[in-house]
This record gives structure tokens, C-alpha cells and sequence, in this order.
């Protein structure tokens, strides 16, 4: 037999698995730093990759199981957005959904960094070529940077996102379907300053929402507007039968105006307004805003079945969550405490000046150009609060808001009432994306468009209102 063919008939051993990721060839500086590029970019595209290929298989299947759920989740995201966004966005509104998926991120966050210095210590970086072992150190450690700063970002947000969810809107309202077509929210700005004795309301306003368009209409009513009617079904209708009026008493009265509500119905009252709104507190509202929402309903002829209250003296805080707001000052107003004696000059007393043109406000001279009012009218402290209410909302962009989620969220909590019911959220979400192209109709219950502000013609104010609401003759929406 040839010395060939022993060869060929001899017994053979296991053979070894030569492949240049599992067992390369270390004395060649070349290819393990190929091979470390490749494990780098591969942990980070496909984590649990570079373990399969020439690590510990176990975990390797482990990183590469846990990728594939989390794609799997994002497909179901996107898809479900783009197909049955409704669906989604009613599932992702439940608290619990965001804290699940905060935890999952997160514990993902932390196994891919995990990965990552596993994927390092793959590399051999001592056995690869100089200078380059520093490039592949700094790209393997930048890029465990970026996905731990992935979760850090991310969990975060969606764990503040559940508390605003559970806090925020109210799982005890009724959903109410549109009116005529609309949504109506009353939106009350609370004056809560030190040396109040009750929270009365700063500003007032309903806020019309299109329920097929999104197209939105504000009706601002004046906090002194007197003399106003209630709803039909009111209970305030058995002791003010034809408009609410004021009580002359020492002790505790109030005026005719409709912000003298929270004196007539909660301040004054030994019972607080509870026998009037027995359901008020279990529904996450207050009997002094349920008859403010009634005042407004009598008023203006429109179903008003929730409510947002906004804390004026800490509106501040929600507007530096959001970076300030952009607003053009039309006249110099003065911010201070006020006059010590009637006509006295603001140049006396001011503790400083909001200079015209256009200005970035913060919230504390956002809060002086909504409340200044000495040296102009209700009526226009009443436009610039309206105003300001349209420039917070055009700052609440997606953008914005995610980059600034946790302030805005804490912000939001401390700032902003509701009973808006956590099923209604999703549906508003939406229409809040159809109104940003369109622009925001305003109606104002002032002199200037011939409301009486002691005796209000309910009737003209209602037909103003249905005007704006349904232009052309459209008529009632079904």
C-alpha cells in the first residue's frame, strides 16, 4: 500500500471548526481586526449575533431570542398604527401597557450592554492591529453608550406616561358622544394667588372640537359676565329659576358674575355644593365646576360634559417644561402688584415692564402678560390670555413634547385637572392631529361683538355661537 493510501485508510479525528469568527488564526493581526469589526457592527445590528458566531452560543440564542420579541413588538407597533391606529392607541392608554413596555425596554436596554462588553471581550482587542485597536474600543464603547442611553432615554418616559394616564383622566365619566357634531370641553382657568379665600375661575372659555375634522372653536366667556342662565336640567335652576345672582352678606356674598360660582355653590354652602353635586368628587370633578359647566351650557346652548382646569399660578411650570412660548406684545404692559390708590401712575409701581415686539416668554413672564390688567381692559387681558393658550398649544408639538416628556408630564399633573375619560383620550389624540393644520376659530362674549356684559341677550349669544359652529346653513351635525 502507498504511503497515500495509509493516509487515506487511517482512522481520522473530530474535525475543528476553522471559521476565522469562532477560531481564528491570533497571530494574524489583519484578520482579527477584520474579525473584531465584524462582531462590533454585528452586536450592535443584530445583538446576540456576535455570541452565536464566536462566544457562548447559550447566551447568543438568548440576546438573539430577545431581539426577535422586541422587533417583533415594533412591527406590531408600526403595523397596528398604520392599519388600526384607534385600536393601538386604546390599548397603548391603558397605564399598565406603558409600564410593560417600559420594563421591557429597559431590561433589553441593559442585556444589549451586556452584550456589548461580552462583544469586547470577544474582540481581543490585544491581538489586533495598532492603531486601529483604538478606533474598535471607541466605536464598541460609544456604540454601548448609545443603546444604555436607549433605555435610560425611553423607560423613563413611558413609566412618567403611566402615572399621567392613572392621575390625569378620569376612569369615572361616562364617554358622551359629540353634540351636534362637536365635542365641548369647558376650559377653566383657576386663579389659586396668595390672599384668595376660594378659587375662582380667571379665565373662562368652551372649547368646540369638530368630532369628524378636528377643526377647533374657543368661546371665551367673560369671568364677570353677569346674569347668566343655567341648563334645563341643572339642580342651581330650583334656586335661580331665570340667572344667577349675587347675595349681598357680609359674611360671604358674591356678585352676579359667573365666576362668583365657587362662593354661591362651594365656598358659602356648609355642605360644599355636595347635596347640589352629590356625584361631582366620584367623577373626578367639583360641584363648583359642574355649575360653572351648567352657567356655560345655559349660555351658550351646547352640551358641555367636561371639563379642563388649568392652575394659572402654576401655569408657569408648564410652560418652561415646553421651553417657553413665542408671543408678539402689541402694547408695553407693566408687571407689580398693582396701584396703591386709584390713578396712580404704573411707572410708580411697576416691578418692571413687558416690552412690545416679539418676544420668547418664560412662564413667569408668560403668567404677568396673561394676568396684567391694570392699564388695559378685561377685554384685552382676555385676548392675550387666549393668546396664550393657542401659543401652548402650538409649542405641544410630538417633537417637543417627547424631548421634553418628564417635565412636561410632572408639569402637566400638577398643572391640569380633568374628567375627560381615559376611553375618550384616543379620539382626541386624533383630532388634535387633524386640528394642527387648520387654524383656531375664536368667539368672544366681550362689548366689542355687542354682548352685554350685565344682561347678556342669551339668545344672540347662542346664535353667534351656532353660526361659527355650523357656517353656511350646514345645520345640527348627526
Amino acid at each position: 500500500m502507498t504511503l497515500a493510501a495509509e493516509r487515506m485508510a487511517a482512522p481520522r479525528g473530530p474535525v475543528i471548526n476553522q471559521t476565522p469568527l469562532r477560531t481564528p488564526d491570533t497571530a494574524n493581526p489583519g484578520m482579527m481586526t477584520r474579525r473584531g469589526w465584524w462582531l462590533v457592527v454585528l452586536n450592535f445590528l443584530i445583538p446576540g449575533s456576535a455570541q452565536s458566531l464566536a462566544g457562548n452560543r447559550r447566551l447568543g440564542k438568548f440576546g438573539l431570542g430577545a431581539t426577535l420579541l422586541m422587533w417583533t413588538v415594533l412591527v406590531i407597533l408600526l403595523l397596528g398604527v398604520l392599519l388600526w391606529r384607534e385600536v393601538v392607541t386604546q390599548v397603548l392608554l391603558i397605564p399598565i401597557a406603558f409600564i410593560v413596555l417600559g420594563v421591557l425596554i429597559a431590561a433589553y436596554a441593559v442585556l444589549w450592554v451586556v452584550l456589548s462588553i461580552n462583544t469586547l471581550r470577544l474582540v481581543r482587542l490585544v491581538k489586533t492591529k495598532s492603531p486601529q485597536r483604538f478606533f474598535l474600543a471607541a466605536v464598541a464603547i460609544l456604540l454601548a453608550v448609545v443603546q444604555g442611553a436607549t433605555g435610560a432615554l425611553a423607560a423613563p418616559r413611558l413609566f412618567a406616561a403611566s402615572d399621567v394616564l392613572g392621575s390625569l383622566f378620569s376612569g369615572g365619566a361616562a364617554v358622551v358622544p359629540p353634540s351636534d357634531g362637536y365635542y365641548n370641553v369647558l376650559l377653566l382657568g383657576a386663579d389659586s394667588g396668595e390672599g384668595r379665600d376660594s378659587l375662582r375661575y380667571d379665565s373662562i372659555s368652551v372649547i368646540s372640537v369638530n368630532a369628524e375634522t378636528g377643526q377647533t372653536t374657543i368661546t371665551g366667556i367673560p369671568r364677570d359676565l353677569q346674569h347668566v342662565p343655567f341648563s334645563e336640567e341643572s339642580p342651581m335652576r330650583a334656586e335661580y329659576p331665570n340667572t344667577f345672582e349675587g347675595r349681598a352678606d357680609p359674611t360671604c356674598g358674591w356678585t352676579s358674575g359667573i365666576n362668583q360660582l365657587t362662593n354661591a355653590v362651594s365656598f358659602c354652602r356648609e355642605d360644599g355644593g355636595e347635596s347640589l353635586y352629590p356625584d361631582a368628587t366620584s367623577q373626578g370633578s367639583e360641584p363648583e365646576i359642574e355649575a360653572t359647566k351648567d352657567a356655560a351650557e345655559g349660555l351658550t346652548g351646547l352640551e358641555i360634559p367636561y371639563y379642563v382646569s388649568i392652575d394659572m399660578h402654576g401655569f408657569s411650570a408648564l410652560i418652561d417644561a415646553l421651553g417657553g412660548v413665542d408671543i408678539t406684545v402689541d402694547e408695553r404692559l407693566p408687571k407689580g402688584p398693582g396701584p396703591a390708590y386709584e390713578g396712580q401712575p404704573a411707572e410708580e409701581w411697576a416691578t418692571g415692564w413687558i416690552e412690545e415686539g416679539e418676544q420668547h416668554m418664560d412662564g413667569e413672564l408668560a403668567l404677568w402678560y396673561a394676568r396684567s390688567r391694570y392699564t388695559t381692559s378685561d377685554w384685552d387681558r382676555m385676548e392675550r390670555q387666549r393668546e396664550l393658550q393657542e401659543a401652548v398649544i402650538s409649542q405641544m408639538t410630538p417633537q417637543n413634547v417627547l424631548a421634553r416628556f418628564e417635565e412636561v408630564a410632572s408639569a402637566g399633573t400638577d398643572v391640569i385637572r380633568t374628567d375627560v375619560p381615559q376611553g375618550l383620550v384616543s379620539t382626541f389624540l386624533d383630532l388634535a392631529v387633524d386640528a394642527r393644520s387648520q387654524p383656531i376659530t375664536s368667539i368672544e362674549l366681550n362689548p366689542d361683538n355687542g354682548i352685554d356684559q350685565e344682561y347678556p341677550d342669551v339668545a344672540a349669544v347662542q346664535a353667534m355661537i351656532d353660526a361659527a359652529l355650523h357656517p353656511e346653513g350646514e345645520g345640527d351635525a348627526e
